[in-house]
Formats: structure tokens, C-alpha cells, sequence
């Protein structure tokens, strides 16, 4: 047991008159998994790794995530579906019987830091009521030295209690679980679910809302790396987009796979110590470094074992196809520390383009980026979820929309910004869909070809070659990258019926514009310029 005079002061500001009687600092992986397996919490696989169920629970609830609205943030937050506001004395009340809640149970208490870059650093201090949430917040977030004092007042903490649940009529909440930030109080409070994303998820919420207020910094849903010759990469895209695969690359460093922020300086750095990446169906030989990576110390969530064995099943959706691992950065060989790197040479926006429309790659001038960066696109195709039968379009402001506490347009114009300031920066539009078609008549992009289009870009070489304007949305495609075949560069040739391209094409042009249509208003007339050349019919 850790100190209970000691924890009580680093307590007291979370709002607990007294340490819980059982209460546990900054435990080690390994006596975290001893805790948990001795709470029956989780059992090991055969690589070492602690497999763990969330519960009812197997991904985040945007419609239970709230922020308090109160004299801070009322004028700031862009306020509707996806910040939802809550009242400041209803969280005090769900604060003081969550604080009430964990005083006879046994917890286990953390602290971290959120951003690899002293400068721009949140002081984190976690409660959790599970061993293998703390054991997940040691691996997600950035780990003090070891020695190292952190009696500090924190700059954020979480309380995180998946056993106890709210009462909508009396809390103010929709149902029994919750996730709620308060900015004045610089806490989140999360109770009634087991997804520990949602625990990393709250700080990148934060961070969101802080660094463009308070430091001018540019928060990013995104992963990056760095080559040997220290030149950056980053990566944005949403679920089933290849961000994690791709930007996981042998011959590159890798920052981080999720989240970071890029400095007025010009500076990128990781928000996180770990990664939290999607298994399922991972195999070695599609993606060897997070397959190695997962061993004593990580954590695999809703998983199911090949059964008579501790063997990971990971094509098994049993549970749920949101199957993820956690461990932390320096599990992967490449990783740099600390993850801290350069300005950005090259962006990729990557989109699994379901109609076969966009180009497999091309480049995008300051306003189709900034528009491209609102607009946030990519297509779930059958069978991702339920319900879905044929290609759906899905737009996600800024790749991550659902974690944007502040309008899109002030992100986006952050990015503009940035191209301003460092002219020589290339942004790229990177189609992982379909070629020679839509979905279900044509076939998924090759991997190798993605892989070698993006090697041409960070290497410069399309820098010789010529481009050429897309008709309808304006972005400018090569018309040769070396090792990839010609016909598949402009999507309209690799279609059969070219009159059929024409018209999806204008049907997904139609798309953009619809979606935009709620920017309109607030973005100028620069992102604007970056729309598709189609006319809607009103």
C-alpha cells in the first residue's frame, strides 16, 4: 500500500477528504498485472500480455460525453452534438458521490504527462478503480523519470470508475455512463463504462481545447514519423484508413501513431508514451511491429483466445471489431524518444474512397487542403458496421471531429497557417479505397502500390514529374511515380464505363458540398475556394 499520509495531499484537490484505505501510487506494470490477475480482472495470453474485457462497453459513447458550460467555456466551445453541455452543479454532485463511491474500495493512483515537449506539458493525475485502466494509462501516457518527484499539483485528473453509474433523473446525464470534462476544474470524471479509450480520448479533448487557446499550437489526430535524414511525416485518417499501418514504417522513425501537436516554432510532438492500435485480424506478416509488440506489460481488449489455448484469435469479432492493443512506444524497435521532431515536409490525408473516384494520390494546394482537412472524409463499406449494405460516405471535421472542443475553422485555419509560414510543405490526398470502380465492382487499391506512392512523395521525386488538374475536385495528379503503373493514377481509366465514373464523381462532389454546407457560414472565402467544381441543385 502506498502512503496514505502522502496520497491523502495528492488527493486532496481531486476532492477525497481521505485516502482510500487501500489505495496504490504508481505501481509497476508488473505488480499492476499481479492486481489484476488477482482481481480476476484479466488473464494472460501466451505472448505475456494482459487480455481484458470493457464490459458492455467495447468503444467510446460520443452521445454520453459531455462539457461543463460554464463562464470559462461558454463563448469559446463549439457547442451541439458533439460538445454537449452540462451543468457545473450537477458535475459537483456526480464528483462528490464518485469521490464517495471509491472511498472503501481499493485504487490505484497515477501520474504521467500528456505531450513530449516540456513546453507545451499537461501534469496528468488519474484515480482508477480497475488495475489494468492504471496499468493502461502507465502505457498510454508519457512515464516520469524514474526517481523523479511528482507531489506537483496537477494540471488535469481523471477519476475514472466504470462501477459506478449515474442516474440520469438526478446526474443530468443521458443514461448511466459518462464522460465528462470540466475546465474550470481541470477534471474529467468517468464512470459507468469499462472502454479505457475513453480515458485517453479525455486528455486528447483537453489538449484540443488548451494548445490553440493558451500556446497557439496546433493539436492533430494524427500519426508521424521521421526519416534518417530528419525529415517529417504526418498522417491523418480515420478508422480503416491504413493512418497506423502506414505510418508504421521500418526505414522511418515513428513519433507516435494518434495524436500530437505542431509548435509555433514550428516543432511536432507526440501527446502520448504508448500506442493504442486496432487487431483485428493483425497478423505478423501485415504488420510485424505491432504484432511483436504485444507482450508482458501490453494490454489486448476484447480479444478471444484460440480456444484450448492462450492463443490470441485475432480474426475472433465476437466481442466487438473495435479489438485493440496498448503498450508503450518504446515496444516499438523504430520509435524515437523523446517524440519529438521537425517541422512537416509532407501530409497525407488518407481516405478508403468506396466509389472509386478519388485518385490513388494527388496533391492539394493551400485551400483544397484546408477543405479537404475539414471535410474529413473516408467511406465504411458493407459489413463494417451494422446495417450498412453499400458504400456510405462519412465526414469527420479534421479527421477526428468527435475530440474538437473549438469550431473546425479554427483548426483548419491553424493549418493554412502553418502552410503559409513553411512554404515548401506538401500536402497529399491518399487514396486506400477502390480502383476500377466502386465497391463491389472494383478492387481494393494494392498496398505495395500505397506504400510506394507515399515513398515518392517523401523522397522528392515527384517533384520532377508533371501533374494534372482532376476535373471535379481540382487536385493535382501525377502522371507518373515511379514502380506504380500508369493506368491507375487518373481513376477515371482504370473505369469500364467512363460515362459511370462521370456521374459518381459529381455524385460524391455533390456529397462534399452538402456536408460543407454547415461550415459555410463561418469558414472564409480561402477554404471556400477549395470546394469541388459541381453545382447543387437546391
Amino acid at each position: 500500500m502506498a502512503d496514505l499520509q502522502a496520497l491523502a495531499v495528492r488527493l486532496a484537490p481531486l476532492g477525497f477528504a481521505q485516502a482510500p484505505a487501500r489505495a496504490h501510487l504508481n505501481l509497476t506494470p508488473a505488480a499492476l498485472v499481479e492486481h489484476a490477475l488477482r482481481r480476476q480482472e484479466g488473464t494472460l495470453t501466451d505472448t505475456g500480455a494482459l487480455m481484458a474485457d470493457t464490459g458492455q462497453f467495447t468503444g467510446r459513447s460520443p452521445k454520453d460525453r459531455f462539457l461543463v458550460k460554464d463562464a470559462g467555456t461558454a463563448e469559446s466551445v463549439w457547442w451541439g452534438d458533439i460538445n454537449i453541455p452540462f451543468e457545473p452543479a450537477k458535475f459537483e454532485q456526480l464528483h462528490q458521490k464518485m469521490v464517495a463511491y471509491l472511498a472503501d474500495k481499493e485504487v490505484f493512483v497515477r501520474e504521467g504527462y500528456a505531450g513530449a515537449n516540456p513546453e507545451y506539458q499537461l501534469k496528468l493525475r488519474m484515480v482508477n478503480e480497475l488495475a489494468w485502466h492504471n496499468l493502461f494509462c502507465y502505457n498510454m501516457f508519457l512515464r516520469p523519470a524514474a526517481g523523479a518527484d511528482t507531489s506537483w499539483a496537477p494540471d488535469f485528473s481523471i477519476i475514472c470508475a466504470p462501477g459506478f453509474e449515474a442516474d440520469p433523473a438526478v446526474d443530468g446525464t443521458r443514461q448511466k455512463n459518462f464522460a465528462i470534462i470540466d475546465f474550470t476544474r481541470k477534471l474529467i470524471l468517468i464512470g459507468g463504462t469499462g472502454y479505457a479509450g475513453e480515458m485517453k480520448k479525455g486528455i486528447f479533448g483537453v489538449l484540443n481545447y488548451l494548445l490553440p487557446h493558451q500556446h497557439h499550437t496546433l493539436p492533430m489526430h494524427c500519426s508521424a514519423n521521421v526519416g534518417a535524414d530528419g525529415d517529417t511525416a504526418i498522417f491523418f485518417g480515420l478508422s480503416g484508413t491504413g493512418k497506423t499501418t502506414l505510418s508504421t514504417d521500418p526505414n522511418r522513425g515513428l513519433v507516435g501513431d494518434d495524436e500530437h501537436g505542431w509548435t509555433p516554432e514550428g516543432n511536432i510532438f507526440n501527446f502520448e508514451g504508448g500506442c493504442y492500435a486496432k487487431v483485428i485480424d493483425l497478423s505478423q506478416q501485415k504488420e510485424p511491429e505491432i504484432w511483436d509488440a504485444i507482450r508482458f506489460g501490453s494490454i489486448v481488449e476484447n480479444t478471444r483466445f484460440v480456444p484450448g489455448t492462450h492463443t490470441v484469435d485475432y480474426a475472433n469479432k465476437s466481442v466487438t471489431e473495435n479489438t485493440r492493443t496498448a503498450y508503450p512506444i518504446n515496444y516499438i524497435p523504430n520509435a524515437i524518444e523523446p517524440s519529438v521532431a521537425g517541422t512537416p515536409k509532407n501530409i497525407f490525408f488518407l481516405t478508403a474512397d468506396a466509389f472509386g473516384v478519388l485518385p490513388p494520390i494527388s496533391r492539394l494546394d493551400k485551400s483544397r487542403a484546408m477543405y479537404h482537412f475539414m471535410s474529413g472524409y473516408t467511406a465504411k463499406v458493407a459489413g463494417t458496421e451494422m446495417g450498412i449494405t453499400e458504400p456510405q460516405t462519412t465526414f469527420s471535421a479534421c479527421f477526428g471531429q468527435v475530440f474538437l472542443p473549438l469550431h473546425p475553422t479554427r483548426y483548419a485555419e491553424m493549418l493554412g497557417q502553418k502552410m503559409d509560414e513553411n512554404p515548401d510543405i506538401n500536402v497529399w490526398l491518399i487514396n486506400t479505397g477502390w480502383t476500377g470502380g466502386a465497391y463491389g465492382t472494383g478492387s481494393r487499391m494494392k498496398l505495395a502500390y500505397t506504400r510506394t506512392m507515399i515513398t515518392a512523395a517523401l523522397s522528392g521525386v515527384l517533384n520532377e514529374v508533371n501533374f494534372k488538374q482532376h476535373p471535379v475536385f481540382g487536385v493535382a495528379v501525377p502522371g507518373a511515380v515511379p514502380g506504380v503503373p500508369s493506368e491507375i493514377l487518373d481513376p477515371r481509366n482504370t473505369w469500364a464505363d467512363k460515362a459511370a465514373y462521370d456521374q459518381t464523381a459529381t455524385e460524391l462532389a455533390e456529397k462534399f458540398v452538402r456536408n460543407f454546407e454547415k461550415y459555410a457560414n463561418s469558414a472564409s472565402a480561402e477554404i471556400m475556394a477549395g470546394a469541388p467544381t459541381v453545382a447543387v441543385e437546391a
